[in-house]
């Protein structure tokens, strides 16, 4: 039995219709139907029910889903290039190399949606809730994530390098060897986040709250972290060569064997701070 094949009456409608030259298809009920690989570029979908639905392999590029109901659907490997999801519910839905790049997902309900390897590349994801959503893999390369929730997320290995993150809520994340080269984080939240091994080199992180967040061995060279909270954050073996730290609270935090060379320190709370073995920023090694 060929794809074609299992396709109900639902879906056999939709597909004629769209032959004929229909793109209206707002509101539509389409709730577990099959839609697999289908052919609906610049489609208006706008508000319709797709959850649970089968949009793997689908072409999506600047369709209009705006408010659709995408709860538990499957989209992986879709091509979502240029689509309009502000404000749609994606709850749960399978984006596995999904291609998301420059779509709007403004506001989008994104919570523990699965991501792993899709392409978000200026993708607009401001206000966006992705709380416990899987991105492993991920590019996010120029991505829009200002406000956005990711609380619990998996990042491991994504990539955000030029992203904007700016108030972003972000607490528990894992961006464990996440690239965050030259990202803007200006005013997150991100306690007990873990950037073990990441890349936050020349990143902007002023006003950020890193208590107890694990940066073991992460690189942060030439970032700005200055007014920002690391209390109790775990900085062993980090990078934090030419570093602005300047009136940043970093009391009870551990930099033992941290490089801290030619960083800007100034007013700095270093209270209680583990500094053994680190290389202070005159060169010298702190006993």
């Amino acid at each position: 039995m060929t794809q074609v094949d299992r396709r109900g009456e639902k879906e056999t409608e939709i597909l004629q219709r769209y032959a004929k030259g229909d793109r209206d298809f707002r509101a539509s009920q389409l709730s577990k139907t099959n839609l697999q690989g289908i052919d609906f570029q610049d489609v208006d979908l706008r508000g319709a029910d797709l959850s649970d639905t089968n949009l793997s392999d689908a072409h999506l590029n600047t369709a209009n889903l705006r408010e659709a109901n995408l709860t538990g659907a499957n989209l992986a490997r879709a091509n979502l290039t240029d689509a309009n999801l502000i404000s749609s519910c994606l709850l749960k839905a399978n984006l596995t190399q999904a291609n998301l790049n420059n779509a709007s997902l403004r506001g989008a309900d994104l919570r523990s949606a699965i991501l792993n390897r899709a392409k978000l590349h200026e993708a607009h994801l401001s206000e966006a809730d992705l709380t416990e959503a899987t991105l492993v893999g991920a590019d996010l390369n120029e991505a829009n994530c200002s406000r956005t929730k990711l609380i619990g997320a998996d990042l491991r290995q994504a990539n955000l390098s030029n992203a904007n993150f700016c108030y972003a809520l972000a607490n528990e994340a894992n961006l464990d060897e996440a690239n965050l080269t030259h990202a803007i984080l200006s005013g997150a939240k991100l306690s007990g986040a873990n950037f073990s091994n990441g890349n936050l080199s020349w990143a902007k992180l002023v006003g950020v709250n890193l208590t107890d967040a694990v940066l073991l061995g992460t690189n942060l060279r030439g970032a700005n972290a200055s007014w920002s909270t690391l209390r109790g954050a775990n900085l062993q073996g980090a990078n934090l060569y030419l570093t602005k730290l300047i009136w940043s609270n970093l009391s009870r935090s551990i930099l033992a064997n941290a490089i801290l060379v030619n960083a800007n320190i100034r007013e700095a709370n270093l209270q209680d701070a583990d500094l053994s073995g680190a290389i202070m920023p005159d060169g010298m090694t702190h006993d």
